[in-house]
């Protein structure tokens, strides 16, 4: 008598098992049957995963919308005195590029096109590239103030060197010279 039951009980275990099995596998599964993600996004147990450039839980923003518009600088470099001065971030070429007009209060806009920067997130990379005698880089934070409001500041560490005289103009990249980071607001 004890075998035959042992093997219903048995039975019943890994009936039970596979039920649950199957359950698991097709809820989770069908988190993303109501999902739909935006911009080629791809949806993976219920979350959509987007490409470069994308964001929001359905990949509808537009990462680089933040950067957008005019701010005001306020700086001071390792070689420069105090300055303020505006400048526009625009749209690059790329959906993951901006490109920052009167860059430095040094760039004219009538005259380039302005310098092509990367947008990753909340972060603004400015990869290192020569203009106009100048050889530049830096990586910026976009993050939220209660004076400037949402995406409404800029933490800016970059350097600009002159090609000339090699000399560099440090706004906070390299901590080391005590220099600051720039301050971009909306």
């Amino acid at each position: 008598m004890k075998t035959p039951l042992k093997t219903v009980l048995i039975s019943a275990v890994l009936t039970f098992a596979a039920f649950l099995s199957v359950t698991y596998m097709s809820c989770s599964r069908d988190k993303c049957k109501t999902i739909v993600c935006a911009n080629n996004g791809v949806c993976n147990q219920g979350s959509c995963i987007c490409p470069s450039g994308y964001g929001g839980t359905n990949c509808e923003t537009v990462l680089r919308q933040k950067f957008i518009g005019n701010w005001q600088v306020f700086e001071k470099g390792s070689t420069t005195l105090a300055s303020q001065y505006m400048l526009s971030v625009m749209e690059g070429p790329k959906i993951t590029d901006v490109v920052i007009k009167n860059f430095y209060n040094y760039f004219n806009p009538s005259v380039i096109k302005g310098y092509v920067a990367g947008v990753n997130g909340d972060t603004l990379y400015i990869p290192n590239q020569q203009l106009m005698g100048k050889i530049t880089f830096g990586v910026g934070y976009i993050y939220t103030t209660t004076t400037y409001g949402q995406f409404g500041q800029i933490s800016m560490s970059y350097e600009v060197v002159d090609t000339a005289t090699n000399i560099p103009n440090d706004f906070g990249y390299y901590p080391a010279d005590l220099s600051a980071p720039s301050s971009w607001n909306k």
